[in-house]
C-alpha cells in the first residue's frame, strides 16, 4: 500500500473500543503532556454487554449507544481510519487511508472479529426467517421480535467452537427467553436447546453447580460437545457436528439464536505480533509483547488465556499502563495482571449470578456473600450499576 501522509505518535492506541478508550484515559490522567493518539474508524461507542437484555426487551438500542467522539480524551488525537497494516519491525502502522503513522510505543487494543460467513447460511440469514443474534448491533432488535413474537416449537441457542467475547452470554439470552416465553403462554408447547462445543454448562465448579439447577429448573435441553456448522434458512434447519463422534446432527427450528464464530482481527493474525492462534501475543501477567518490548496489548485481541470480557479490560488496564509508563522510564515491569475475570450470568427477569474468577478458574469475588445464588441485587447491579460504571467509570479511567 503507498503511503500518502506520515506522523509519528509517541504512544499509538490501535482500537478506540472498551481497551482503546480506558488506557487512553488512563495514560492521559497520569501524563497529560504524553502524545498519543487513537486509530479508530467508528463513530458510535456501544456497550455491549446490554446487548442481552435490548434482546431480551428491557431496554431500548439506542440505551447501549453513544458518539465514540464523547469519550475520546481531551488532547488525544483521534484518526478516524481503520488498521490496515501492523508493522513492528519499522515502529510502523499503516491505515486504509494509506496513512503511515510511527510510534515509540504500541497499544493493540483491536478487539475481537467476529465471522459472520463461516457457517453457511448464517451470513445471509441472520436477522430473517428467525436467525437472531445479540452480536450484531445492526441484528440484536430482531432477537426480541423472534422472542416476542415466538408461538411455540423449538428454540435453538448455539456456542461457537471458537473464542467469543462475554462467553456467558449465548446462555443469558436462553434464560431470559424461557421467562418470556413463560409469560407468554407457549412455554409448555416449547422445546429449547442449547448446543455448546463445551463439555458442560460452564468452567468453574462453583457456578457451574448453579446453572446446572437453572438448566433443570428450566426443563432446558443441553446438547454439549455439539458445534454449528450449517444453517439452512429456508427450511429452518440447523445442522451441528458432535465433537467427540463427528457426526452431523440436523435440529429443525423456529427460531434460533446463534452466536457467531470468532477470531483475531485479520490484521493482527497477518502481523509479526501475531502469536500460533493469530491474537496479539502478550505476557499474561505483564501484557508486554514477548518479542516487541514497546508494544502492549489487551482486551479481546490479546493473546491471554482468560476470558474476552469488559471486566478483563477493567482489571488489565491499570497494568498495562503502569508497565508502559515504566518500560518509558527504563524501570522494571512489576504491576501484574491475574487473570481477573467476571462474568454477570443472568438467569432470568430480575436474577443474576455474578461468577468472578482467574486464571485458575478459582473464584475471586468482590462481594462478602455466596456470588454462586441467583439474586435480585446482581440485576439491580447488572441493569443500573455496571452501565454507569463503564460510562463514567471505564471509560474517563476512574474505575
Amino acid at each position: 500500500m503507498e503511503a500518502i501522509r506520515s506522523q509519528h505518535v509517541p504512544v499509538l492506541i490501535l482500537g478506540g473500543g472498551t481497551a482503546g478508550i480506558t488506557v487512553a484515559a488512563r495514560l492521559r490522567g497520569a501524563d497529560r503532556g504524553l502524545g498519543m493518539a487513537i486509530v479508530e474508524p467508528s463513530e458510535r461507542h456501544f456497550y455491549q454487554p446490554l446487548w442481552t437484555l435490548v434482546g431480551a426487551g428491557v431496554f431500548p438500542f439506542r440505551a447501549s449507544e453513544r458518539r465514540e467522539a464523547d469519550y475520546i480524551p481531551a488532547g488525544v488525537d483521534w484518526i478516524r481510519e481503520r488498521v490496515a497494516e501492523i508493522r513492528p519491525d519499522e515502529q510502523a502502522v499503516v491505515t486504509d487511508a494509506g496513512r503511515r503513522i510511527t510510534y515509540d510505543w504500541l497499544v493493540v487494543a483491536l478487539g475481537i472479529q467476529i465471522d459472520w460467513s463461516s457457517i453457511p447460511g448464517l451470513a445471509e440469514g441472520i436477522g430473517t426467517r428467525g436467525i437472531c443474534s445479540n452480536y450484531s448491533a445492526e441484528h440484536v432488535p430482531y432477537t426480541w421480535e423472534c422472542i416476542r413474537t415466538f408461538r411455540g416449537g423449538t428454540a435453538l441457542f448455539t456456542v461457537p467452537n471458537t473464542a467469543v467475547k462475554c462467553g456467558g452470554a449465548p446462555q443469558k439470552i436462553m434464560y431470559l427467553a424461557d421467562d418470556a416465553f413463560r409469560r407468554q403462554g407457549v412455554r409448555d408447547r416449547t422445546q429449547i436447546i442449547f448446543a455448546s462445543p463445551a463439555p458442560a454448562i460452564f468452567s468453574v465448579a462453583k457456578y457451574r453447580k448453579t446453572l446446572e439447577g437453572v438448566v433443570a429448573r428450566k426443563g432446558i435441553e443441553t446438547r454439549f460437545r455439539h458445534n454449528l456448522v450449517e444453517l439452512r434458512p429456508d427450511a429452518h434447519e440447523a445442522v451441528c457436528e458432535n465433537l467427540d463422534t463427528r457426526e452431523r446432527v440436523t435440529i429443525p427450528y423456529d427460531m434460533v439464536h446463534v452466536t457467531p464464530p470468532m477470531s483475531a482481527p485479520d490484521v493482527i493474525k497477518q502481523s509479526p505480533l501475531a502469536n500460533e492462534q493469530g491474537w496479539c501475543a502478550a505476557d499474561k501477567h505483564t501484557l508486554q509483547h514477548p518479542r516487541y518490548p514497546n508494544v502492549f496489548a489487551l482486551g479481546d485481541a490479546a493473546g491471554l488465556p482468560t476470558s474476552k470480557t469488559g471486566a478483563v479490560v477493567r482489571k488489565q488496564a491499570p497494568v498495562l499502563v503502569a508497565n508502559l509508563r515504566a518500560a518509558m522510564q527504563g524501570g522494571k515491569l512489576v504491576a501484574s495482571y491475574d487473570g481477573y475475570s467476571s462474568c454477570p450470568v443472568v438467569t432470568g427477569y430480575g436474577k443474576m449470578m455474578l461468577a468472578e474468577f482467574d486464571y485458575d478458574n478459582e473464584p475471586a469475588e468482590s462481594f462478602p456473600f455466596d456470588q454462586s445464588k441467583e439474586r435480585y441485587s446482581m440485576w439491580l447491579l447488572k441493569t443500573q450499576v455496571l452501565p454507569r460504571l463503564y460510562w463514567h467509570g471505564m471509560l474517563r479511567g476512574r474505575a
